[in-house]
């Protein structure tokens, strides 16, 4: 599978991310895919609403719990996380794959070495989806207006 089409597949959901964050993604995409692991970007942004209507999952409503965080308290709030699946390719078409294997672990340490958090290494709640670059900004800060660096930071990241 060509990267160009991972990423132009991916750019609607990353259009809400911070543009380093965006980036980051970009070149995750990249060398995952330079590697055999094609991998497709499933959440970005997300709302405080669209955020409450997970946690629900597997609480209140069906299905199976996907996240311990309420509305204003994951960093998919502040457009700082993301979440990929990597997939088979299967006569020429994607197929994600949510079977946690090798490949899995090799796109968290691809995202590591970018300087992603990777939520596969969290301890008590395993999220291998999940990547996150925080700028050192705490959950309440961000609640609290605090913003990450635009500019600066995005043209320092991109060399």
């Amino acid at each position: 599978m060509d990267a160009s089409v991972l990423l132009k597949r991916a750019e609607k959901k990353l259009s809400g991310l911070h543009p380093v964050v965006a980036e980051k993604a970009r070149q995750l995409i990249k060398k995952a895919c330079a590697e055999g692991i094609p991998i497709i970007i499933t959440q970005g942004l997300r709302t405080i609403e669209e955020q409450n209507r997970l946690y629900a999952q597997g609480r209140t409503k069906p299905g199976k719990i996907v996240t311990n965080a309420r509305g204003g308290y994951s960093y998919h709030n502040f457009g700082l996380a993301f979440d990929v699946c990597v997939c088979d390719v299967v006569k020429g078409n994607l197929v994600p794959n949510w079977k946690v294997d090798r490949r899995w672990h090799r796109v968290g340490q691809i995202g590591k070495s970018l300087g992603l958090e990777w939520g596969g290494d969290w301890r008590r709640f395993k999220d291998y989806p999940h990547f996150q670059y925080t700028f050192g900004l705490t959950l309440a800060q961000l609640r609290n207006g605090k913003k990450p660096p635009i500019v600066n930071a995005a043209k320092r990241e991109k060399r």
